[in-house]
């Protein structure tokens, strides 16, 4: 499922927030502190406000694709030895490959929530539409 900017949503499930924080009497250097949590129930409507997609192609994906395509251009052309060597090179990058191809993409979202509160950089799947 991806999401679109400017659709609906709902807060899948109930959503408890903690995080660092910094409170503002404090000086810049001083660590921040939990101060508390926050919790969303399930069903909070927003807005999709940014989805950003990532790849997540790793240097073994990226080598898989480009051997095998020139194995497939090059292949029959090349020295026997050469297309070997470069047959074995092709079938041991393939794990890195089916694994690209199984997660290859996540997205996550900016929501505003009609609340108030913005969710930034969740996960897509920690809504669904309205």
């Amino acid at each position: 499922m991806t999401l679109q900017e400017g659709q609906r949503v709902r807060l899948a499930a109930d959503t408890r927030l903690t995080d660092w924080v910094a409170v503002t009497d404090d000086s810049p250097e001083s660590p921040g502190t939990v101060v508390g949590s926050l919790s969303l129930a399930a069903g909070v409507e927003g807005t999709v406000e940014r989805v950003v997609v990532h790849d997540r192609q790793g240097p073994e994906a990226a080598d898989y694709l480009r051997l095998s395509s020139l194995l497939e251009d090059f292949g029959p052309q090349m020295p026997p030895a050469s297309r070997q060597q470069l047959v074995e090179k092709v079938a041991s990058l393939e794990p890195h490959w089916v694994a690209y191809q199984e997660q290859r993409l996540r997205a996550t979202v900016r929501v505003r929530l009609d609340n108030g509160f913005v969710l930034d950089d969740s996960p897509e799947d920690a809504f669904t539409p309205a």
